[in-house]
Parts: C-alpha cells; sequence; structure tokens
C-alpha cells in the first residue's frame, strides 16, 4: 500500500503557506506535512483542511533556532525548559488538527560542548517527549539528517538512530526514515529500509544528490515504491524534495501512484 503525502514546506514554495493547501489539492493529494505550521493558526489550517478535504499527517516540534543555522532545542544542555514548551505547542496543534504522527529533531551538537551531555540529553528529552505524545494518542518520530547539509547533528544515520532509540526504551518512539538524507550518508536505501521496517512510524523521499523529484538522480524509485507498496508497511510517504523546476511541473513521477 502506497499512502502518499506532500510536504507543504518544501513544495510550492513559490505561494505563502495558506495557498499551498489548494494547490496539494490540485495534484491529487489526499494528505499533506509541514515542517513548522506555527506561522499560521489553528484555525487557519483547520479552515484549510476543510475547504480541501485534506488531512494534516506530520507536523516537527519546534526546534528553536536550528533551521536558521543554530543548534535547535532536543539536545542542547541548558535548554530543557524551551524544548518542553515546544512539546506543548506541537501537542496543541496536532491534538486540535487530528495531527497522527510529530517529529523531534535532535538538534547539532555545539562546537562547545561534548558528545555524552548531548547525548544524554536528547534521551531525557525524547522520553518526555513520547510521554507527552503518546498521552495524546500522538506517535512520536525522529528523524536523520545528513552531516553534509547539517554539520553537528547529532542523529545522523541508521546505527545512531538505533543507538537512540535503546537509550530512550519508548515503545512509542519509532524512525521517521528520509531515504535522501541516508542516501547522502552513503546508507544503501532498499537494505535499510527493509532490515529497520520495523522500526519506521514515517517515511520521506526526495531524490539524490540533488534532492529533487523522484527520477532526477540516482535512487531507483520505482523498486522503492513497489517494495513499500508489497510490504506491510501501512503507514506515509511523503514527498519532500526541492522541485527542479517550478513545484507544479515537478509531479510527472506522481502518475503512476495516485
Amino acid at each position: 500500500m502506497l499512502n502518499l503525502a506532500v510536504n507543504l514546506s518544501l513544495i510550492f514554495h513559490e505561494m505563502p503557506l495558506i495557498e499551498r493547501f489548494a494547490l496539494a489539492k490540485a495534484q491529487g493529494f489526499r494528505a499533506v506535512e509541514i515542517q513548522f505550521p506555527y506561522e499560521l493558526s489553528i484555525d487557519q489550517i483547520q479552515a484549510q483542511l476543510d475547504q480541501h478535504e485534506l488531512d494534516l499527517i506530520l507536523i516537527n516540534v519546534p526546534a528553536g533556532d536550528l533551521m536558521q543555522g543554530g543548534d535547535g532545542l532536543a539536545c542542547i544542555p541548558g535548554r530543557e525548559y524551551e524544548f518542553e514548551k515546544a512539546v506543548q505547542l506541537a501537542v496543541e496543534y496536532a491534538t486540535a488538527l487530528n495531527v497522527p504522527t510529530v517529529n523531534i529533531l535532535a538538534g547539532k551538537q555545539p562546537v562547545d560542548a561534548d558528545l555524552l551531555p548531548c547525548l544524554q540529553t536528547l534521551a531525557s528529552n525524547l522520553k518526555l517527549a513520547c510521554d507527552q505524545l503518546q498521552s495524546a494518542d500522538i506517535s512520536p518520530v525522529i528523524e536523520m539528517i545528513n552531516g553534509t547539509d547539517m554539520p553537528r547533528f547529532l542523529v545522523q544515520n541508521i546505527a545512531q538512530a538505533q543507538e537512540m532509540l535503546e537509550a530512550v526504551q519508548h515503545p512509542a518512539l519509532r524512525l521517521q526514515y528520509d531515504c535522501y538524507h541516508l542516501a547522502m550518508m552513503g546508507e544503501d536505501i532498499m537494505s535499510t529500509l527493509q532490515e529497520n521496517l520495523y522500526m519506521i512510524g514515517h517515511i520521506q523521499f526526495a531524490d539524490y544528490p540533488n534532492r529533487h523529484e523522484p527520477f532526477t538522480g540516482n535512487i531507483n524509485f520505482a523498486e522503492f515504491f513497489d517494495w513499500i507498496q508489497n510490504s506491510p508497511y501501512l503507514g506515509y510517504c511523503a514527498a519532500e524534495y526541492k522541485p527542479s523546476q517550478n513545484s507544479k511541473d515537478s509531479f510527472d513521477w506522481l502518475k503512476a501512484y495516485i
């Protein structure tokens, strides 16, 4: 089964966020995700979802200054209170908008910080977030982000993610599997997908190496999508790429799957 969604943070970037819901519907999508929806109110988002008959299936916990080049929140000793407030805001949005899954970004190891305290802080913060999200019937996931695009990101590959899951030991926590980031880290896409499927709660995709739409790079998306369709995976697969052209012209890949 292939449940497709589109990421409104990277795709349809030519238009304001509030206008991207209509564009997603026009392409045939029934589900969308937004990295950080907090520039819009809950009421504004709900109105768009209702008008265009869309489900919002994933958002991120606010990540502080991470997307502006800072270190973020989740793994930073001393920023635990800010992280807890960020989780509360994510729970508020996800609960009101019926978002089933929330992603938690680990953040970056500060240049002046030792690794072990950052790992311990992340594990502790993830336990807190998982408890709060699970109590609201929301599934938590953590994402691997490659160290080229985001140097010093604390969880970059499958092995590091597995170690963090082991450290957290929370039954609700799963992986967000992004094939672009893993390809950038030199991971084999098909084998890591197949071997870790039981730990995966959400899938995102973009081609490698330029993070454009499928079939513009080196990932065999015909094999990738075919395997998922015939696997036990029942979650969403979200297009999270940087269009190589105008967003509305980047969906040739979609025709065979929607």
